[in-house]
């Protein structure tokens, strides 16, 4: 039986303007929120690790569940969004996010922690739920807009939970103060969704493949958990092969059963389609470049003078660098929104992957001043904002209507396994170009060097990808 909207809803394309923005500021501020939750504790993890009496290596894992949790939630929300409803979906994700944030303030002990973090982790599909209702909110020729906006939130949030950890961290509440902050920005966040978003459209309904979710979820956890300890291998190598071939062993059996089902969580004859799987692959390459931003120039400025490039400055220090670059991809967004309104979403990847590799070209050839590290990130943003507002436009385009959450759950899981990887490399890079100083390892300069020279290939690959898409998706139109 299908699920309809209420009686008394309209046409949300109908919606006044003056009605239109607020709600597209709301879903965009709850999707940073969603994309703080992955960056907000990172800086804070020595603190973490005193509080809760824990390992560094034991809390490193409320970094990784949140990663897990978010691959694993991501697709299977998204889709359920697309059967039962997008606002309703909308308002269960930022749920979870209040209860995780909740248990992780209260808990008594690392568990809870962990258990709460798992809870945010499933808050990253408030992104891709939000993008699909701005796509049903907005006429045609201003969702091209809206959709940037709410797309430019997952590097902002990323790169201001990076800023705000130390000072959360450093209030009265502890380490807790982190998750109450959390708590608060759900809350507000849930009320402004019962206040302001309206659902449009009928949805399907029916059953839900929970044995298809139940495969989706083995093979993600277990792709994403060895890429985010591929250390483990000089270490450890008999549970990752064991988790990898596990993983591989379900991919072989929920392949087949998802081609079989009418109602499968990923419709793969679409996902491998060329338009969309070249999609994919260019954001996968194009998302590394936002990431690598984050980890190099917080590297690059916190390692000590005489380290490469290193200024030796402070974590909360290192956060304000990222200012400029945040403020430059939240700025430019509309910007972006307007060109996707004017050409080709593909055009529109194309030149923000290039604008990327081109600024990590000239910061591997520029070194040695804050303001130079400054304006590199900066350019890098540039190049964010456009990708970042292509992809789900291209998504959309060459996707069915009905899938449109499902689809951009799909692509936000690729975001998800880039940083995933992108991190990962990074880890690599630090084992075999390292430099000790105080306690902590650092780059040397040909490893950083090295490090900017492949996210430059990595970003240019992604603009020859966008540049092989067929011309005209439907993007934005409905």
């Amino acid at each position: 039986m299908s699920l309809t909207r209420n009686a008394e809803s309209e046409d949300l394309r109908l919606m006044p303007k003056s009605s239109r923005w607020p709600t597209v500021i709301l879903l965009a501020v709850s999707g940073m929120l969603s994309s703080m939750q992955f960056t907000l504790i990172v800086p804070s993890l020595p603190s973490f690790s005193e509080d809760l009496g824990a390992s560094a290596e034991d809390a490193s894992w409320l970094v990784t569940i949140t990663l897990l949790a978010g691959a694993v939630g991501t697709p299977v929300l998204s889709r359920m969004a697309d059967m039962y409803g997008r606002r309703r979906l909308l308002l269960v994700t930022l749920g979870l996010l209040v209860a995780g944030s909740l248990t992780a303030a209260l808990g008594p002990g690392f568990g809870w922690v962990l258990a709460g973090r798992a809870l945010q982790g499933c808050a990253s599909s408030i992104v891709p739920i939000g993008i699909s209702l701005l796509r049903d909110m907005m006429p045609a020729g201003r969702a091209g807009t809206a959709i940037a906006v709410m797309s430019a939130t997952v590097g902002l949030g990323s790169a201001t939970g990076l800023l705000l950890s130390g000072v959360l961290g450093s209030s009265g509440l502890g380490t807790a103060g982190i998750f109450v902050f959390s708590a608060i920005g759900g809350v507000l966040a849930l009320g402004g969704v019962l206040l302001l978003v309206r659902d449009a459209g009928s949805y399907p309904g029916g059953r839900f493949d929970m044995l298809g979710a139940l495969g989706l979820s083995v093979v993600l956890a277990s792709a994403l958990f060895v890429i985010s300890r591929s250390s483990w291998w000089g270490t450890n190598p008999l549970p990752l092969a064991v988790i990898s071939g596990l993983g591989v062993l379900t991919a072989c059996l929920w392949v087949p059963l998802q081609l079989r089902s009418a109602r499968a969580v990923i419709d793969l004859r679409t996902a491998f389609r060329r338009p969309v799987l070249l999609t994919n692959i260019a954001t996968f390459f194009a998302t590394a470049g936002m990431f690598a931003n984050h980890l190099l120039t917080a590297h690059e400025v916190q390692a000590p003078a005489g380290i490469g490039s290193g200024l030796g400055l402070s974590p909360v220090e290192a956060g304000l660098v990222m200012i400029p670059a945040s403020l430059t991809m939240a700025g430019l967004s509309p910007v972006a929104g307007m060109l996707l309104n004017r050409i080709d979403a593909r055009k529109v990847l194309a030149l923000g992957a290039l604008v990327m590799s081109l600024a990590f070209v000239f910061r591997l050839f520029t070194h040695g001043s804050l303001a130079v590290i400054v304006v590199g990130a900066a350019l890098v943003g540039v190049g964010t904002a456009l990708s970042f507002a292509a992809m789900p436009a291209l998504v959309m385009g060459y996707s069915p209507a009905q899938d449109a959450a499902a689809a951009n759950g799909i692509n936000s899981l690729i975001r998800t396994f880039s940083g995933a990887a992108t991190s990962a490399v990074f880890a690599f890079l630090l084992s075999s170009f390292a430099v000790s100083a105080g306690g902590s390892q650092f780059l040397t300069q040909s490893g950083l060097s090295l490090a900017f020279g492949g996210v430059a290939a990595s970003c240019l690959l992604a603009s020859v990808l966008a540049l092989l898409l067929p011309a005209s998706p439907r993007g934005t139109e409905r």
